[in-house]
């Protein structure tokens, strides 16, 4: 049996088929990221085309009473799947950010830039709203959550290309 040499060279951190223990640990988290990313970004595309829709069919009291009804159970769910796609989405990006080049950012690089400064003001926006109960009037619909995260789903996209 011939060994290959197991430990990792000093850019091996920056590409997740590198090194096996890091790969492993590397998909773990990714997997994570993406279904809490798919939990709360499920929740904004159904609030938003969906229940936001309510009061055509309801009433405002039945509206209302419907409404928080879901939402009781949304609150125990999504704040934390919030946090745990941002949370993970920061450890990613130190993962497959790479160093910046004589050149300055890649389209890949900057594409992952802004998706995540997308993230992170959802992040903030959840953390504030959850944490401190600050809800401010850009807070009260889902209407950017929902446009950053189809952002975040387009960049996420784009980011692959090499243009």
């Amino acid at each position: 049996m011939i060994f290959v040499n197991t430990v990792p060279s000093p850019g091996a951190y920056n590409s997740p088929l590198s090194f096996k223990g890091f790969s492993i640990i590397y998909t773990i988290i990714h997997t994570v990221h993406l279904l809490s990313a798919f939990v709360y970004g499920g929740f904004l595309f159904v609030d938003y085309l969906f229940l936001s829709k309510m009061t055509q069919t309801l009433g405002a009291e039945e509206h209302a009473r419907a409404r928080e009804a879901i939402m009781i159970h949304v609150r125990k769910v999504v704040p934390y799947a919030l946090f745990t796609a941002v949370g993970s989405g920061i450890y990613l990006i130190t993962q497959v950010f790479g160093e910046v080049g004589a050149e300055g950012l890649s389209s890949f690089q900057t594409l992952l830039l802004i998706k995540s400064l997308f993230g992170l003001w959802l992040g903030v926006r959840g953390f504030n709203q959850k944490v401190f109960g600050i809800n401010p009037w850009v807070f009260k619909t889902h209407t950017l959550p929902f446009l950053l995260v189809v952002a975040i789903i387009i960049l996420s996209q784009f980011m692959h290309l090499h243009f």
